[in-house]
């Protein structure tokens, strides 16, 4: 598996991952969040070129999993990393979430931030597996409470949700 910088090219492919992954959401009966639409084409591209997107490809160049990141008061925050159903459990988000710790770092960036389901068992719990911790109400900054706020507008509190912190 290779972790490169997304292209253009990539952006169709990254949509198809993500609806795939979304249906792993409807036994768990979030089939809201299953039918909900990927990222639009636009978005993903402006996240590609003002924030950090990299796709983890196969020997075919072929994406399997992506994760795009901007910056969101001081830290990178991981907008989606999303691995395709048929490439899980075998690292490949962990080595997605490295890359941004390693793109992080390299900035001077003390954390990395997201956004998840609490109690969905490869959100939250898969992401304090990986060091990340869940943040107080205290502790959320301006932005995160931004964006917590427009993810209660789409729908997404209907299940718990928090945000979560992985120092560097």
């Amino acid at each position: 598996m290779i972790i490169r910088s997304a292209e253009s090219a990539d952006l169709p492919r990254l949509q198809d991952i993500e609806v795939a992954a979304g249906e792993l959401f409807r036994p768990l009966g979030m089939t809201s969040v299953a039918d909900d639409e990927p990222p639009a084409l636009a978005e993903l591209e402006r996240l590609r070129q003002h924030g950090e997107a990299w796709v983890a490809a196969g020997d075919d160049g072929t994406p399997v999993a992506y994760l795009v990141a901007e910056d969101v008061d001081g830290a990178l925050h991981v907008e989606q990393v999303t691995v395709h159903p048929d490439a899980a459990r075998r690292g490949i988000g962990r080595a997605l979430v490295e890359r941004a710790a390693g793109r992080a770092r390299e900035r001077g960036l003390p954390a990395l931030t997201l956004t998840t389901f609490r109690d969905v068992p490869w959100n939250a719990p898969y992401y304090a597996r990986l060091g990340f911790r869940v943040l107080a109400r205290a502790e959320l900054t301006e932005g995160l409470v931004r964006i917590r706020a427009a993810e209660a507008a789409h729908g997404l509190d209907r299940w718990p949700r928090v945000c979560m912190r992985r120092d560097l």
